[in-house]
């Protein structure tokens, strides 16, 4: 695949590029609920998203979080076509080699009772797991959808750093992991994320547009983007997708006023 590299994003120093959302955005993020209260208002509406094929799709949820954050997002995959599946680890409490042997066994049976293979949708650091899990076993997976996570910098480029830390020391500071979250993937991959998020510096989100990766930005929190319409909308029409034949999203109708413009400098 080629990839054409967003040098605003990726170039300068890794300081700048992933420092964390400001205490002022952090507390902003009561606004989550609100996203929550318009997707269930929308609904309806929201039905009117491509239809999916039924194939199925793991969900992955963000630190210190479980299957109850996501499922929201779940209901609504589910209503518009797909086997939508929760992790069924837990509270996620960070990287642990056991986790993700836990996760890519999972990955295994959904694709071998399916006879097809996976998409892996990721909110925070779960969306980190999703590369690294599609990375590790491509030949699995159909797509990959990350939802505001820490992609390029890890811990670092959040405000959960020092909690991170408290439970988990240094875990997936390794380079070798690190590089993997960050590679080009095999599949397609779509990041979805907010500049006004509080917890992960959405640059640190922002991926390099490729062949068959791109990045589809929303006006939301991070806490709410599980519960976003536009989240929503946009992770049923990535998945609609046939394989083998990936187009970008496409910002069109009413879309191009809930999704701002893909060119304005990142």
């Amino acid at each position: 695949m080629n990839h054409a590299v967003l040098p605003s994003v990726y170039e300068g120093s890794s300081t700048s590029r992933n420092a964390a959302p400001s205490a002022a955005m952090l507390l902003a993020e009561g606004r989550a609920v609100f996203e929550f209260g318009a997707s269930l208002a929308l609904w309806p509406l929201m039905q009117l998203a491509p239809r999916g094929d039924g194939h199925p799709v793991l969900v992955l949820p963000g630190f210190l979080a479980g299957d109850a954050s996501t499922l929201v997002l779940r209901r609504y995959l589910r209503s518009v076509g797909y086997d939508a599946q929760g992790w069924n680890l837990g509270v996620n409490l960070g990287y642990r080699q056991k986790l993700i042997s836990g996760m890519l066994v999972q990955l295994e049976e959904l694709s071998r009772d399916s006879q097809r293979k996976v998409s892996i949708v990721g909110w925070s650091l779960g969306g980190a797991y999703a590369r690294l899990l599609a990375a590790r076993r491509p030949e699995l997976v159909r797509s990959v959808i990350t939802l505001g996570s820490p992609i390029s910098g890890g811990p670092d480029a959040t405000n959960a750093k020092g909690i991170y830390q408290t439970l988990n020391g240094r875990r997936m500071a390794d380079s070798s992991v690190k590089r993997l979250v960050a590679q080009p993937l095999e599949m397609p991959a779509t990041s979805i994320y907010s500049r006004s998020d509080g917890v992960v510096s959405w640059r640190a989100s922002v991926i390099p547009v490729g062949s068959e990766s791109e990045n589809i930005e929303v006006h939301g929190s991070h806490i709410g983007l599980g519960g976003n319409p536009a989240v929503l909308y946009a992770a049923a029409d990535r998945l609609a997708q046939t394989e083998g034949a990936w187009a970008p999203f496409r910002r069109t109708g009413l879309a191009a006023i809930a999704f701002p413009d893909p060119m304005r400098p990142v």
